[in-house]
């Protein structure tokens, strides 16, 4: 068996923590610099500051489209296609998941995170037809 399909995917994991810290830590801030209160957060994540509400909504993307990564990388390497092409895009994948989190929790370029995380589309669909050529 071949181990260099998970490295991207032990990397886009290790990526999903660092998202995480990085909304404990803008969420942090928020608290006590008190430009929200716990009773104003409770319920609703609404009253937070937009620099926390995009590190959280970056974080809920971190389980939209990974998940057919992870999918797509396990099915690979059961089937064998795990080849150098496979490998090139799921690494492809994990930097445009980096790079959308950038733009996504900092300028927030909707054209631009939407070219980004279309570009990641891709790489997924193109990991998937080699996935369906290996086993036809």
């Amino acid at each position: 068996m071949t181990l260099k399909l998970l490295y991207p995917a032990l990397a886009q994991i290790l990526w999903t923590f660092v998202v995480l810290g990085i909304t404990f830590a803008r969420r942090r801030r928020a608290l006590m610099s008190k430009e929200v209160r716990m009773a104003d957060v409770a319920v609703s994540t609404e009253r937070y500051p937009q620099d926390a509400r995009l590190a959280a909504a970056n974080f809920t993307n971190q389980f939209e489209t990974p998940v057919l990564f992870f999918a797509l990388i396990m099915i690979a390497m059961e089937v064998g296609a795990t080849g150098f092409l496979m490998t090139l895009l799921a690494w492809a994948f994990v930097a445009t998941r980096v790079v959308h989190t950038l733009i996504h929790t900092g300028s927030n370029d909707l054209r631009l995170r939407a070219s980004v995380f279309g570009l990641g589309v891709l790489a997924l669909l193109v990991m998937w037809i080699l996935v369906v050529v290996t086993i036809v």
